[in-house]
């Protein structure tokens, strides 16, 4: 009777020296051990024979022998064997590399490193999108024309190729395509616009075309484009100061989605926070015919997405969302998903049982001021400079208008280096501001520089970020609001997107303009800086008080700062 054995247990019995006799057949191998090792038959199934099986034979003594008819086959096999290996390796690495080129849909490069997912849901829906109702509503038709597209076709109408999504970061783009696939129960096939674009010439155009072909295959379906800026900026007059391989991108998408070929039961969701830079080609109906804005959300958004985020946290009886909601006013959702993670991570961190409202408002400072650093401990000067500084901010900002208050003065360090802050919450949400509010949120940010000057008679170096923040200001009161009584209603900086945060230069204006900016921009900043320091005069026992209190605990707030900030009295 004959004992299975594996391939490997062979070759070890082999190098142990126990086997004495191989017969090599066409089904496999039969072997014998040794007298002394038992004088059963093993027999184990292999194609791996090659010069090298041979060799561990010889070397270890062992008698092999195989039938005429079946050597010479096996050797033969062999050789074709490893030929067709070698042939076949050579033809998968020449087929890579003529998909470089732009090749096909096969293998390589030019493939599209597509995602799909072709469960048909993506277990996202409308119901995990909040504060965002606006855009639900409008991608709501494409919702039901994915599932009901011969209520549309029988009146004639056309669903729009191509629906941009744009928005400042973290305000839930991807997230809206995924719930727009998940409600419609359609494939999701997702790409980042980085990822269409290699070294090599015709690979970004190669991965457009197959990113679409799978797309038909598939259709209905949904095609989203992640960070659409990336291959979709405008295209330049002069080719030499563009990349030819992204506008050959750009091209071969604006042929897919508007061609002579059809894309029927295709529809493109791109999102981008940079609408402004991309092609006017891209952004023509026929192509992208919707801008949906995703912004930043208000007070009611704001609330929605914090009960979405803190469904799975177990919150304790304190917890009002309501006022986690006022006081994060111009939080994204991906900025109150990582507020609501936080506070759990700082409950869990105290060990208990559920989220308390100490560490949402903890959490808040956290993200808002950075990480308190307790190590970093200033001189006794540097914590009566700071102590001054940041209570002379508070004393002149409770008399500013514009719907804010203070409701926090901490000279605890935080973050990389800021050693103290006064903390001003919206009691409201606000988009407009007038120009006396304006000059209060200037007069507050020189507050503090005031109250050194006051005490010490001299100044540091702690308010230069508030001098940089009231310059900035001032410079936008007269070149983007008009707020100047010498150069009138003219604007004298271009506008580049809503969305970001850098300052666009200044137009082509003459020396004498240029002069009057700024001079007008110096004129507010004196002013401002007059106003905090005759509050904080008329207010100077009050002053001192509040910093000697402010010293003593660390930080102010709750009532006994309101109490302090209600007896203010207004300059005369």
């Amino acid at each position: 009777m004959k004992t299975e054995s594996s391939y490997s247990q062979f070759v070890e019995q082999v190098k142990s020296f126990r086997v004495q006799r191989v017969i090599i057949k066409p089904e496999g191998i039969e072997y014998f051990l040794k007298p002394e090792y038992g004088s059963e038959q093993f027999f184990t199934q292999s194609s791996s024979l090659g010069d090298s099986f041979f060799e561990l034979l010889k070397s270890h003594g062992v008698q092999y022998d195989a039938p005429a008819n079946n050597t010479g086959t096996l050797e033969t096999l062999l050789g074709l064997t490893i030929s067709a290996g070698a042939l076949i390796g050579t033809l998968f690495a020449l087929r890579k590399f003529s998909d470089v080129g732009g090749g096909g849909l096969g293998v390589g490069m030019g493939m599209g490193k597509v995602k799909v997912n072709s469960r048909r849901k993506t277990g996202i829906t409308f119901a995990d999108v909040a504060g965002v109702d606006e855009a639900k509503q409008e991608l709501q038709e494409v919702v039901d024309f994915l599932a009901n597209s011969e209520k549309y076709s029988q009146i004639g109408a056309k669903i729009p190729k191509g629906i941009l999504l744009v928005g400042p970061p973290g305000t839930g783009k991807t997230l809206m395509a995924k719930a727009v696939a998940g409600e419609a129960g359609v494939p999701f096939l997702s790409m980042s616009g980085s990822e269409f674009v290699e070294i090599y010439v015709g690979v970004g155009a190669s991965r457009v075309r197959d990113l679409f072909a799978r797309a038909k295959q598939q259709a209905p379906c949904i095609v989203f484009i992640d960070e659409l800026d990336a291959i979709g900026k405008a295209r330049g007059n002069n080719p030499n100061l563009g990349n030819d391989e992204r506008e050959q991108t750009l091209n071969q998408l604006l042929t897919e989605m508007d061609g002579f070929s059809g894309n029927d039961g295709v529809i493109v969701i791109a999102a981008t926070n940079r609408p402004e830079i991309l092609d006017a080609a891209l952004r023509r109906p026929g192509r992208f015919d919707r801008q949906v804005l995703l912004d930043r959300p208000d007070k009611s958004g704001r609330f929605d997405i914090l009960k979405v985020h803190s469904a799975s946290v177990a919150l304790g009886e304190d917890v009002d969302l309501d006022v986690v909601a006022n006081q994060t006013f111009g939080f994204s959702g991906a900025d109150l998903a990582n507020l609501v993670n936080e506070a759990a991570l700082l409950a869990a961190r105290e060990n208990r049982q559920v989220v308390l409202m100490k560490n949402f408002h903890d959490a808040f400072e956290r993200v808002v001021a950075g990480l308190e650093k307790r190590s970093r401990v200033p001189s006794t000067l540097e914590r009566q400079i700071v102590a001054y500084h940041e209570v002379g901010h508070a004393l002149v900002g409770a008399l500013a208008t514009g719907g804010s208050k203070v409701s926090k003065i901490s000279i605890v360090p935080r973050g990389a280096g800021a050693l103290g802050y006064t903390l001003q919450m919206p009691e409201e949400d606000r988009y407009l501001m007038l120009e006396d509010e304006l000059q209060d949120r200037l007069a507050t940010l020189l507050g503090g520089r005031a109250a050194e000057e006051i005490v010490f008679g001299k100044v540091s170096t702690g308010a230069s970020d508030d001098i940089q923040k009231a310059t900035d200001l001032a410079e936008k009161a007269v070149t983007h609001y008009g707020m100047s009584s010498t150069l009138g209603p003219i604007a004298y900086a271009r506008t580049t997107s809503r969305f970001l945060d850098e300052e666009s230069p200044r137009r082509a204006m003459s020396e004498e303009v240029a002069g009057e900016i700024d001079r007008q921009v110096r004129q507010k900043i004196e002013r401002a800086y007059q106003s905090a320091l005759d509050i904080l005069r008329n207010n100077r026992d009050l002053l001192e008080e509040t910093t000697a209190i402010l010293l003593k605990q660390e930080v102010l707030d709750g009532e006994q700062l309101a109490a302090i900030l209600a007896q203010v009295k207004v300059s005369r």
